[in-house]
């Protein structure tokens, strides 16, 4: 088989929300972008059967405007503005891989420029903070339907025989934040699946539901908008956070139970900014013929 198409990759995952990961770095395992089909790519090698398998995939590219950029795609081929965990999992390739030996640096996104800062324990990246921005709650900035200048908190929207009261939060992408007493597989299932594509949503949204275990400590599943149900969502962790603070069920820093492990979240009111800690893990290097 050609050179031209055998593509060089890296699965990593954030918590168990893998993604594989491509670099477009002029290393000499880049991947030259121009000649391939982005989404189409992403769909197929996303294939859990019939490809390398993950939650989407995610690009490692120069940027004119931060240190690094990245671009992320969910399984069904759609471009995301924004992904926490793999913010996370980009950081570590970069500095394990000798693009970088920065422990703080800058990564362009389409949700907007974050700062990384690493956790290095004897040589290779630990843990990672990201300085995940602004949580947004104006309706014009999720996007969400109704007054632009307003915010949508606990508002009542029907999915099927049910009624939710849903808060809304942009973290570089829209979220839904549903509170629950329980949280079962139908709820995201049925219902996150079918609220991800309410009307409500100009773009779609990421659906959270999430049992407050106490002030300090969160559960959260999620279903993502273009993946389906994920083990982890960093943007869905921080969006979540920023609702039960704002509800007055949780403080703001709290640790999220994911289904793939934990997240440590902290919001800080006075410049709006939230701040996401955790595990990034690299799982195998390969070729994958494209």
């Amino acid at each position: 088989m050609s050179d031209s198409r055998r593509l060089y990759f890296t699965k990593m995952h954030g918590a168990g929300n893998d993604y594989v990961y491509i670099d477009a770095l002029a290393s000499p395992t880049s991947v030259d972008l121009k000649s391939i089909d982005l989404p189409e790519l992403a769909r197929r090698i996303s294939d859990r059967h019939f490809g390398v398998g993950g939650d989407g995939l995610i690009a490692i590219l120069p940027s004119a405007n931060a240190d690094f950029r990245m671009r992320m795609f969910n399984a069904d081929g759609s471009e995301a503005q924004m992904c926490g965990n793999g913010t996370r999992c980009v950081a570590k390739y970069l500095y394990d891989k000798g693009f970088t030996d920065k422990t703080t640096f800058s990564l362009e996104t389409l949700g907007g420029i974050k700062i990384i800062h690493l956790h290095v324990k004897d040589g290779k990246v630990e843990s990672v903070t990201v300085d995940m921005g602004v949580a947004h709650m104006l309706r014009g900035e999720i996007p969400v339907a109704g007054d632009k200048d307003t915010v949508m908190i606990d508002e009542r929207v029907i999915a099927d025989d049910r009624v939710f009261e849903i808060t809304a939060v942009n973290m570089g992408n829209p979220h839904g934040v549903i509170f629950t007493d329980e949280i079962t597989d139908r709820l995201i299932h049925h219902y996150g699946r079918m609220l991800e594509t309410s009307d409500i949503w100009p773009e779609r949204a990421n659906i959270e539901f999430v049992k407050v275990i106490s002030p300090k400590r969160l559960q959260m599943r999620v279903w993502e908008r273009g993946s389906g149900e994920t083990l982890a969502c960093g943007t869905g962790a921080c969006a979540s956070l920023v609702a039960a603070y704002k509800k007055g069920l949780a403080e703001s820093e709290a640790t999220l139970e994911l289904l793939g492990g934990e997240l440590q979240i902290k919001y800080d009111e006075q410049n709006g900014h939230v701040y996401m800690t955790g595990p990034a893990v690299t799982v195998a290097d390969g070729v994958y013929y494209y």
